[in-house]
């Protein structure tokens, strides 16, 4: 049987579900020649426990930080910006303090992204998964929740 793989969308598609159903969207944010994007890639988006999780409570969207093609995200589109060889999107989304791979998360469309940048094995994402797969953003700081939190990847 085939491993089962994370259901990952287009941006265009996540801006039409997120009308429809609403549920927090996670970006993975790469370029082609990232070391640490295969790695994460092979190790973290490949993990059977991870990709059930963000199957089943996000949207998943793979961004490239240097595509040259417009990017639109809530209506607004975003282009590539010669100057820095990257996606003005990538600097949104990053708070202009651009890596990777970054993952990002919306919780909804009009709400900033919570971006953290770096490789993260299953163990270390699980944490963020659960704290905004869960809603638990809602209702606390991520450090609140962290506190009390037991990892089971």
């Amino acid at each position: 049987s085939a491993k089962e793989k994370i259901n990952w969308m287009s941006i265009e598609e996540v801006n039409l579900q997120i009308k429809n159903e609403s549920k927090p969207v996670l970006i993975d944010l790469f370029t082609n020649w990232c070391y640490w994007c295969k790695v994460m890639d092979k190790k973290t988006y490949n993990n059977s426990k991870v990709i059930s999780y963000i199957n089943d409570h996000f949207y998943a969207v793979k961004v490239n930080g240097e595509s040259k093609d417009p990017i639109v995200w809530n209506n607004k589109s975003y282009n590539y910006n010669s100057e820095n060889k990257l996606n003005d999107f990538t600097g949104y989304i990053t708070q202009d303090q651009p890596g990777f791979p970054t993952t990002v998360i919306f919780s909804g469309p009009d709400v900033a992204p919570a971006s953290v940048p770096g490789f993260m094995s299953p163990r270390e994402i699980e944490p963020i998964l659960k704290y905004f797969g869960e809603g638990n953003y809602k209702s606390q700081t991520y450090k609140e929740f962290t506190k009390d939190f037991k990892a089971t990847w």
